[in-house]
């Protein structure tokens, strides 16, 4: 985020003007807003079916099978995410004002990823594989959780910068 003086105080903005123009004209801004939620569901399907695996031991394939859908979304969405952060900021992955959140992004994508490798690899036998998944599942929580605050930090500042936009029109009539 970065840091604009208004007068005495201090306010954080996540988006310029002109990139909130971009990230309202982007159409990756809609393909993250579809793909997120769809993900999320993803996630809480798929660790149903890993903790019922781990404490039954039945639904490996079903398990196992959900991993590799969430994993494959997780990779679309970072794919478009850095498009969209492209079109938005400038650059494709650690603008300012997501850089923490992107670092944790690589976080989730390595530990999603040493999932795909050990499973196709054989490294690991089928519980440490589901263990392996619930810790990149964790990660992808904490990450998903910086996102949603950030999604509600940028609605606020919209809010505040819209109400505070009609105070000083009514003041200037």
């Amino acid at each position: 985020m970065r840091q604009v003086r208004s007068g005495q105080s201090r306010m954080f903005s996540l988006y310029t003007p002109d990139e909130r123009r971009r990230r309202d004209a982007s159409p990756w801004t809609v393909v993250q807003g579809v793909l997120a939620p769809v993900q999320f569901l993803a996630f809480l399907i798929s660790v149903t079916l890993v903790l019922r695996f781990l404490a039954s031991g039945r639904g490996e394939d079903l398990a196992t099978a959900s991993i590799i859908v969430k994993t494959l979304l997780l990779y679309t969405i970072m794919v478009t995410g850095a498009i969209w952060e492209k079109q938005v900021f400038g650059q494709y992955l650690f603008a300012p004002s997501f850089y923490w959140e992107d670092m944790v992004s690589m976080v989730v994508i390595a530990l999603h990823s040493a999932y795909l490798v050990a499973l196709v690899t054989g490294t690991l036998h089928a519980r440490p594989l589901m263990y392996l998944a619930l810790a990149a599942y964790a990660t992808y929580f904490v990450n998903a959780t910086q996102f949603l605050l950030k999604l509600r930090a940028a609605r606020l500042q919209q809010t505040v910068a819209a109400s505070g936009f009609h105070q000083i029109s009514k003041a200037a009539s």
